[in-house]
């Protein structure tokens, strides 16, 4: 299968290369941003994506979203360094079909890959219900790719405008987004709304 992983980390890239290496029925491809993850997708079509959050251009969230636009039938991973089960729990309602921690241990990365590509879902154990527990108790605040990605925009000081021109929408969807995000986040003003975000960590 041929497995694309996003990271913008040399680091992270290599430790892949070096595992799927060995992983007799995987081929690695790889991008370290965005931009450059919409075109090899479009050119190799890979079996898997696996997309950090933290990308240096658009979030994954927001790129998992792009791809599956492009092709709704997307196997993707996301993966990411924090384990905080509101990550893991935006990751699969926006589509995304696994979760995976850097942290975890490199053969439950594998056989994520594996699982997902089959047509299965992959998500730990205890990840799961710890989502379980926090729907439960109605502590979660559910976040839309495109919500999320506008938020993260919003902390960098970007205006609306400057929003839309780089996520590619409207004003008007940017300030309905915007509208959205304050009702979630009980906030009267943009300020006052980035700073339950950041006090949150959502961004």
């Amino acid at each position: 299968m041929k497995v694309l992983i996003v990271d913008d980390h040399p680091i992270v890239l290599s430790g892949c290369r070096a595992l799927l290496a060995e992983a007799a029925d995987m081929t690695m491809l790889e991008a370290r941003d965005a931009a450059t993850a919409q075109e090899v997708y479009a050119a190799h079509k890979p079996d898997v994506a696996v997309i950090d959050i933290n990308l240096p251009d658009i979030s994954g969230f927001e790129l998992a979203r792009r791809l599956q636009v492009r092709d709704p039938r997307a196997r993707i991973i996301m993966f990411s360094m924090n384990d905080d089960p509101m990550f893991a729990a935006q990751a699969i309602e926006g589509g995304a079909k696994g979760y995976v921690s850097k942290s975890d241990d490199p053969q439950a990365f594998l056989n994520a890959i594996r699982e997902v590509y089959a047509g299965g879902h992959s998500l730990p154990l205890a990840m799961a219900q710890k989502i379980a527990f926090l729907r439960n108790a109605g502590e979660s605040v559910v976040l839309t790719s495109r919500e999320r990605e506008v938020l993260r925009l919003l902390a960098k000081g970007k205006s609306m405008s400057e929003i839309a021109a780089l996520i590619n929408v409207s004003y008007k969807t940017v300030a309905t987004t915007c509208a959205s995000l304050r009702a979630k986040f009980n906030a009267r003003t943009p300020m006052q709304l980035i700073r339950i975000a950041v006090e949150q960590k959502i961004v």
